[in-house]
């Protein structure tokens, strides 16, 4: 049987979160392994990968909110927003700041506010990756969009360096976050150090430390069944003696659903807004249910 559920990885500093997928295949044999969310080679953490059929789940996991501890350096502004880059500017008029003026900083930056992804992002700009167009000497233009930081909290001071903690929302640039920051005080700054601490209710203490030779059997024991990857989605629970529409009709009711239609007895299905599920004994459509939240039947 191939293997089927979600796995918790703690990516050390150095691999990209395309080497730990291939790591997961090389480890269990099989290609079907997706992530729920990259990070940068420079940084470390958690990652959220989907192994099997679980990788249709992804969509439930990539919006969770992420929380990180990051170590961001005044005085120093590079191309890329963090230290792989190439340095464009120095000042030394961090020298002259002290704790209360960086942390007032750092809480005009919370809250939902507009933040302008880095040149080197995947945004897309006319169908192109702005990164290729950064390599290649361009300057795209990246519009801001909305991200919501809940926390932002200055956590050790030791200058130019400080360390940060972090809870934001998916899609929230840390690295625009430190450059920003720099902006804001009139001294640069840059992202130096960067590590995921969780992924809404998934923490990287629980994290497996994934090397190129791990086995089978221990990333085999690491798996968590894939009803973990959408425990945060609301669910009803259906006896085996419910069948067909009237299963779904009960499932679409305890929900808020105004109708549910389809699916044999004994249904696993999650799905959101319409969408269909599919899984165990037939599939579930889940019309009038409140958008991305939905449906979780599972067998009794």
């Amino acid at each position: 049987m191939n293997p089927v559920g979600l796995l918790l990885v703690d990516k050390p500093e150095g691999p990209t979160s395309h080497d730990m997928i291939s790591r997961v295949r090389a480890a269990l044999g099989v290609r079907r392994v997706g992530h729920t969310g990259t990070l940068d080679p420079f940084a470390s953490g958690l990652l959220l990968l989907c192994v099997g059929w679980a990788t249709r789940l992804s969509e439930y996991l990539t919006p969770l909110p992420k929380h990180y501890r990051g170590v961001i350096r005044l005085g120093e502004t590079t191309d890329t927003d963090d230290r792989t880059g190439r340095t464009t500017a120095r000042s030394d008029d961090w020298q002259r700041l002290d704790r209360a003026e960086i942390e007032e900083a750092l809480r005009r930056q919370q809250g939902v506010i507009e933040q302008r992804p880095p040149v080197y992002s995947a945004r897309k700009v006319s169908g192109r990756r702005a990164y290729d167009l950064a390599r290649k000497g361009e300057s795209p233009e990246l519009g801001a969009r909305p991200v919501e930081i809940e926390s932002l909290e200055l956590r050790e001071l030791q200058p130019p360096d400080l360390a940060v903690e972090i809870e934001c929302s998916s899609g929230t640039y840390i690295r625009a976050v430190a450059r920003d920051l720099g902006e804001s005080l009139g001294v640069g700054a840059h992202l130096r150090e960067l590590r995921r601490l969780a992924i809404g209710g998934f923490r990287v203490e629980d994290a497996l430390r994934l090397e190129p030779g791990t086995s089978a059997t221990e990333v085999l024991s690491r798996l968590r069944p894939v009803e973990s990857a959408v425990a945060h989605l609301r669910r009803a629970d259906l006896e085996p003696t419910h069948s067909g529409s009237h299963a779904a009709a009960r499932a679409a009711g305890e929900l808020g659903g105004r109708r549910c239609q389809g699916a044999g007895s004994g249904v696993r299905g999650w799905s959101a807004g319409g969408d269909r599920g599919t899984g165990g004994g037939g599939s579930v459509a889940t019309e009038g249910l409140p958008r991305r939240v939905e449906l979780a039947v599972v067998r009794g």
